[in-house]
């Protein structure tokens, strides 16, 4: 890492139930020293998820409206190029394919998958396909329906996986990058009672991670193409949380590091952060720390790009808490004071390019 590199973090948080306006907010971050400061605030409702697209130009976030599309502007300011409605309730999450072309919103509260084109400028057009998906789970009081709560493309670009928590499985979709269409061809079953949240890919696309909610584990996939159509086989299941925990811990969080050694997972109600290095050669994941975050409900945690610091967002007691970070000796040390932010939900970490630099 290029200790002259420039990086902001962008924070997504819950508007409806705060006296706050403001859904997505900036700040700096100082890689040394493992802190960030505000530099700005959006107003935006709801801003349960962001991404950002794989060029590095743009972000979009999920709004109360549909979607919101920003330009990444000279030291990370946005500017807004725009909304875009998805005939549906709110989403939940949102990805861009490989060529930033298409943008893909997974509905929990409907069950639907949402297809937007991308237009050149970054901004989104048009809905291209919608997907329903059917079924009954298994836990009356959550799971009697589809949840689709995470959306990624395989590395290829050649098949969308759809997360379904409720249905305790994996839908995986072909692709046509020509229409912006999606059809469904495989199915990866989960464990029962699992609830599958977020969807990762290693750098090389050959292992797909998945993180479940219930079971508070993640489960490795290897993915490979057979006859041109896409076969997944779990090859582990590793626990995130510790033999003694909270007994009502919920996976939550999903990251992989930059460079893409490190995985970071966290567990709300046992309010914990853990960390597992990846085999790149095999896949597999080790469990390295399971640690307390000083915060409740954590919703989202990330290591900094030096793997010296890592940050926690605490839904429910409206924090971040930093940490030193000691990967060696499996040890994450409290790192100033908290920061108070209202339920914040998702953070990135965005490495500043070309004319985005101060």
């Amino acid at each position: 890492m290029n200790s002259k590199e420039q990086y902001v973090a962008y924070v997504s948080a819950y508007t409806s139930s705060s006296k706050e306006k403001y859904g997505i907010y900036i700040y700096d971050v100082d890689i040394e020293s493992g802190r960030f400061t505000r530099k700005d605030q959006l107003s935006i409702t709801n801003s349960s998820y962001v991404t950002i697209s794989h060029n590095q130009k743009y972000l979009y976030s999920i709004t109360d409206f549909g979607v919101e599309a920003y330009r990444i502007m000279k030291g990370g300011s946005l500017e807004v190029l725009g909304r875009a409605g998805i005939n549906g309730m709110r989403g939940s999450y949102l990805s861009t394919d490989y060529t930033d072309s298409w943008l893909f919103v997974a509905g929990y509260h409907d069950g639907k998958i949402t297809v937007l084109k991308i237009r050149e400028d970054g901004s989104v057009g048009e809905i291209t396909d919608e997907v329903f998906h059917k079924g009954m789970g298994s836990i009356a009081e959550r799971n009697f329906r589809p949840h689709v709560q995470c959306v990624k493309m395989t590395r290829d670009n050649r098949f969308l996986c759809a997360a379904d928590l409720g249905l305790d499985h994996i839908n995986i979709y072909r692709f046509n990058a020509a229409t912006g269409r999606i059809r469904q061809v495989d199915i990866v079953h989960s464990d029962l009672e699992s609830a599958p949240r977020h969807i990762k890919f290693s750098k090389d696309g050959r292992f797909m991670y998945v993180v479940n909610e219930l079971k508070c584990t993640i489960d490795v996939f290897t993915y490979k193409l057979v006859d041109d159509y896409p076969e997944f086989e779990k090859i582990q299941t590793i626990p995130t949380i510790n033999n003694y925990h909270s007994a009502d811990a919920a996976a939550s969080a999903l990251n992989l590091s930059d460079d893409f050694k490190y995985i970071v997972s966290t567990n709300a109600g046992d309010n914990s952060a853990a960390v597992f290095s990846v085999d790149e050669e095999t896949g597999m994941l080790k469990k390295i720390l399971c640690l307390p975050v000083s915060g409740d409900y954590p919703k989202d945690c990330a290591l900094f790009p030096d793997n010296r610091h890592m940050v926690s967002l605490n839904h429910n007691s409206n924090t971040m808490t930093f940490f030193n970070v000691n990967l060696e000796k499996g040890l994450i040390i409290m790192n100033g004071p908290e920061m108070h932010v209202e339920q914040p939900n998702c953070v990135i970490i965005h490495r500043l390019i070309g004319d985005q630099v101060q």
